[in-house]
């Protein structure tokens, strides 16, 4: 089963058990109708957690109360910690966009049919995400949607138009 992670427990907020967390989503209003989630006990480890309120706080952190989670000692428990969320309760995406773990693992291929290689990560920036591929020679793009000509989740392939990797591309010798 894939599951995403949508928030960093940091530390404990109050007395109750409630736990303040760095969101890692998109979309912060997306706390108020969660109830199923997981915490990620250890990477690739995770326990079901259920949600049972979120207050999102100006500045970008959510307070969250977990079933369960009633004293200041048990929310220390969960700090550094993930929460997660499984596929089938993922957010649905707009067109044109992609879970990072759908896309790791691609086969990267130019406009011209030259194999680059494999999307191994993606690193996120203020301005675009950078799409790192290993082949022969390593390269870094960043996510433009003038060079994705095709990204097909399914076949695990993602071809980049070459004009515009000429212009982009940065290849490590």
């Amino acid at each position: 089963m894939d599951y995403y992670r949508i928030g960093l427990m940091l530390r404990p907020h109050g007395i109750r058990g409630e736990v303040k967390l760095l969101p890692l989503t998109d979309d912060v209003n997306r706390f108020r109708e969660l109830s199923d989630a997981y915490i990620e006990v250890q990477e690739g480890c995770y326990r079901k957690a259920v949600v049972r309120g979120a207050k999102i706080v100006p500045g970008d952190s959510v307070i969250v109360s977990i079933e369960g989670v009633n004293t200041m000692d048990e929310a220390e428990s969960l700090r550094n910690r993930y929460l997660c969320v499984d596929r089938e309760h993922a957010v649905a995406l707009p067109e044109d966009t992609y879970f990072v773990s759908d896309l790791i693992g691609c086969k990267v291929f130019s406009s011209i049919g030259e194999e680059l290689g494999t999307l191994s990560d993606v690193y996120e920036t203020n301005a675009n995400d950078v799409y790192v591929v290993t082949g022969k020679r390593k390269l870094s793009v960043p996510a433009l949607k003038k060079l994705l000509s095709e990204v097909d989740i399914y076949n695990r392939r993602v071809v980049f138009d070459s004009d515009v990797l000429s212009e982009v591309g940065l290849f490590e010798d």
